[in-house]
């Protein structure tokens, strides 16, 4: 590819996640290179292993077991320096690749788990073909005014609202 582009996966419905991951299934199978780092995802999920599987890069910082809004402020700290180091990780691994995703990125910036303009600073290096994959619950303004996609997944009924707990394989 000559032209990478950049895509918003946000909003409170289910299914970002899904979407990024099945972007990195088909790059994969058209030969791409691909990464995929997930923020705030404090237990394992069941994407990670089928993706390394098919040889995308994956890195999935251990945050803690907790919520963000359960953690104290040594939690939040040591949050803060797992997340931002990944985030720099991946940052040196962009020239090597044609796709890259960072899962709940916009979720990690708004709540300022991210060093501050560090993801837009990103967003605007990173190697022109590059086609990059941004994730999670609101679409911040500039962000949105240099994405080439933007997609908001809006929740009409889930069964959180009736009491169901994530189910593995399903919601994580």
């Amino acid at each position: 590819m000559k032209q990478g582009c950049l895509h918003l996966y946000y909003g409170d419905g289910k299914g970002k996640t899904t979407a990024a991951v099945g972007l990195c299934v088909r790059a994969c199978g058209a030969g791409l290179r691909c990464g995929f780092l997930q923020f705030l995802k404090g237990r394992p999920t069941a994407e990670r292993a089928p993706l390394e599987t098919l040889g995308v890069w994956v890195l999935a910082p251990a945050t803690g077991p907790r919520f963000w809004f359960e953690m104290d402020e040594a939690e939040k700290q040591v949050c803060r320096n797992v997340s931002a180091a990944a985030l720099q990780e991946a940052a040196a691994r962009m020239a090597d690749l044609d796709l890259l995703v960072l899962d709940e990125v916009l979720d990690a910036e708004e709540l300022g788990i991210l060093p501050a303009g560090l993801l837009q600073e990103i967003v605007q290096k990173r190697p022109e073909a590059l086609e990059l994959v941004l994730t999670g619950h609101s679409c911040p303004e500039q962000l949105a005014a240099s994405a080439h996609y933007i997609t908001r997944f809006l929740a009409e009924k889930h069964p959180y609202d009736k009491g169901l707990d994530a189910r593995r394989g399903i919601e994580y």
